[in-house]
């Protein structure tokens, strides 16, 4: 007895992928415009020298201070409050004003010409981001200039505070 095993004649039938391209050319494509990308922003925060500071020069130097508090901000110049800017009302709700904070500090931009440092303090149940659009109010500006829109510096070097420490 002699078997012999002969396979079934079998049609070789190729794969039909078209129609998956075409969903894939579709796809892709919708995906990668509806992904959102995301921006990271560094601050860079510095701490004072720990040289003497005011004391190390011979010429006086002139102390700037951002205070934040529940009230809104209060502007210092050598310990003396240069202007209180209170919190905005608008229909949701009482917000801090950083466009005239902006302006407050571009003001003191033109009298200290030279000076590029500045604390912030604030309280501490001061909520991040607020803290984090002060530090961009007093650090810069943005105005437009022939025609183009233009960042002009105004207190680059930001120290941070908190007023359990100052009061």
């Amino acid at each position: 007895m002699n078997f012999k095993y002969q396979p079934k004649n079998t049609n070789d039938s190729e794969l039909e992928i078209t129609s998956f391209m075409n969903l894939m050319i579709v796809l892709i494509p919708v995906l990668l415009l509806s992904m959102t990308f995301t921006q990271i922003r560094v601050l860079e925060v510095n701490l004072p020298p720990l040289t003497g500071g005011a004391t190390a020069s011979p010429d006086p130097q002139s102390e700037l201070e951002v205070r934040i508090e529940h009230t809104g901000f209060k502007v210092l110049l050598d310990e003396q409050v240069v202007q209180e800017i209170p919190l905005k009302e608008n229909e949701t709700g009482k917000h801090y004003d950083y466009v005239y904070l902006s302006q407050v500090m571009q003001s003191i931009k033109q009298q200290l010409s030279e000076k590029l440092d500045i604390v912030v303090i604030s309280t501490p149940d001061v909520e991040y981001q607020n803290l984090v659009f002060t530090m961009d109010a007093v650090k810069s500006y943005k105005t437009v200039v022939a025609a183009s829109v233009v960042e002009i510096e105004l207190f680059p070097e930001i120290s941070l505070g908190d007023t359990t420490l100052v009061d």
